[in-house]
């Protein structure tokens, strides 16, 4: 039992090494423009907090389908890109 809390302390200590703000839209982006509108900092983050290994994704953009807030509530998202241009200078992408 001491080994599992041990490893999910040890995964949780994952911190980005360096942030900076996307310039241009690409499908990394939008994937954390959707992770970032529910709270989270990135797909490394969401997984530690849900403890989930994968994330809903739409088969024909590969674009982030569903996501659980902190609050147990879900954003549902579409299949179509969500992040307009505007947006795109307010997504932190973070370096491991």
């Amino acid at each position: 039992k001491k080994s599992e809390v041990s490893g999910v302390t040890a995964k949780a200590d994952i911190k980005p090494k360096s942030m900076h703000r996307a310039k241009i839209w690409s499908d990394d982006v939008e994937n954390l423009y959707r992770f970032q509108q529910a709270g989270y900092r990135d797909e490394v983050e969401y997984k530690q907090v849900k403890q989930v290994d994968v994330v809903e994704c739409w088969p024909e953009t590969g674009f982030i389908k569903k996501l659980q807030r902190r609050d147990n509530t879900f954003y549902y998202y579409n299949k179509q890109r969500e992040c307009e241009d505007k947006d795109v200078p307010k997504v932190k992408v973070y370096v491991y």
